[in-house]
This record gives structure tokens, C-alpha cells and sequence, in this order.
């Protein structure tokens, strides 16, 4: 996934209001919108460097958009508006292995009245999940803040299992040069209980990292998750 445009780079000032976020682009402090609904827990300090893209929308009160911050000498994508976008171009380049063979990319399906998928690629269902949480130096990690959303989700791809479907649960590792995933069992024990009971009966979970920069943000390879 290309940006419109290359991105802005600037200092992180603060993060207020959720969705609000202050940033100093030389000398002087612009507000962008922050498009995370997480804690984004460990990404927050003062000063780490950011990337904001600007938007060309008369409609918008804010023009700037955070897209990336680093974080330990790595680059971490924090606009989960975009997981899906990448995904999407990840499916079509044939870059996500369990599915090169599909032939039919169907987005935001409607697997009932309550409840919607990110993708439906023939049989098979696949639910996106934004990983930004990297407290360990080579791990990353999900979730950032507790997710019962994110519980409901496991069970509703478990029970689609028995309907045919060939359920997927895929972690977008945004997070540069990071080689291992596990779930945040301290930080929601809950969804870690489900997802263990959820692999045990067929729910297939898969992680890939990404490629960032100020340029694009692509699939790169698949890597290992940490079944604790």
C-alpha cells in the first residue's frame, strides 16, 4: 500500500483526547488526528520521532493524519484505518501464502446480523487485527488494552467452523524487523483463554510483518507465533 503522498516526519508533543495528537513539524506545532482507538501503550513518549500524512479533505477539521511513530529504534504503524488496505493489497500480490490460491476478495462480509468480517476469500474468513504493542526487544504482541470485541470475534469465527467457512484470525505485525508474536495474556487474560480454546478447535491464527517507510507500508514475511 503506496501513500498519496510522501509523509511529513516531526516530534511527538502529545496525545490527548484519544484521537487528538500534537505534533512539532519545524518549530511549530500542528494537531493531526490520531486514527487508534488503542493505548498504544509505549508509543507515547515526548519526542520520539512521528509521520503524519496530510490530508485533502475540505470537509475535514483536521488536515494532518498520524500514520507512524518510532519507538525503540523501530518504526511502528499506529493508523489502523490502513491494516485492512494493506491486507487487501497483501491478498491481490498474492504476499500472504495461505492464500495465493484464492480467486474471489470479498471485504467487510456480513457473516450475520451482528457481526462482520474484514475478508471473505472464497471459503475462507479472515479477521484483521493491528498489532503496535512491542515491550519486548524481538516480540510483538497483541493486545495493547483489553478487547472483548476482540473476544467476541474468536468465537464467532470458532462457530463458523461448523457452517463451512475456513476461519483465519491474521496479526498485522506493524512493527519493523520483529521475528515473534504472542498474545498479551497480562494485559487481557480473557481473549489469551479464548484463543487458546479457539486454536484447540480449528481457528487458524497467522502473523505477518510489514515493510514501513515514508513511501508504502507492505506485507513482508510471515513470522512465528508464540503458542505460551
Amino acid at each position: 500500500m503506496k501513500f498519496t503522498n510522501s509523509l511529513i516526519k516531526g516530534k511527538l508533543i502529545k496525545r490527548y483526547k484519544r484521537f487528538f495528537i500534537d505534533v512539532e513539524v519545524n518549530n511549530k506545532v500542528i494537531t493531526a488526528h490520531c486514527p487508534n482507538t488503542g493505548s498504544m501503550l509505549g508509543l507515547l513518549d515526548i519526542g520520539n520521532e512521528v509521520w503524519i500524512s496530510k490530508v485533502d479533505n475540505p470537509k475535514r477539521k483536521l488536515k494532518f493524519t498520524l500514520e507512524m511513530i518510532k519507538s525503540k529504534k523501530k518504526i511502528i504503524g499506529v493508523n489502523t484505518h490502513r491494516a485492512n488496505r494493506i491486507v487487501e493489497h497483501g491478498l491481490k500480490n498474492r504476499l500472504l501464502k495461505e492464500f495465493s490460491s484464492i480467486k474471489n476478495i470479498k471485504s467487510e462480509f456480513k457473516y450475520s446480523d451482528d457481526t462482520r468480517f474484514d475478508f471473505l476469500c472464497d471459503n475462507k474468513l479472515i479477521e484483521v487485527k493491528n498489532v503496535t504493542l512491542n515491550r519486548n526487544n524481538d516480540i510483538a504482541e497483541f493486545p495493547d488494552a483489553v478487547t472483548s470485541r476482540g473476544t467476541k470475534h474468536l468465537k464467532k469465527l470458532t462457530e463458523s467452523i461448523k457452517k463451512g467457512y475456513k476461519p483465519y484470525v491474521l496479526f498485522l505485525v506493524q512493527i519493523q524487523n520483529i521475528s515473534k508474536f504472542r498474545i498479551a495474556k497480562d494485559i487481557d487474560s480473557d481473549y489469551y483463554n479464548n484463543f487458546i480454546e479457539a486454536h484447540k478447535n480449528g481457528l487458524k491464527f497467522i502473523a505477518y510483518r510489514c515493510k514501513l517507510n515514508s513511501k508504502e507500508i507492505v506485507i513482508e514475511k510471515k513470522i512465528q507465533i508464540m503458542h505460551e
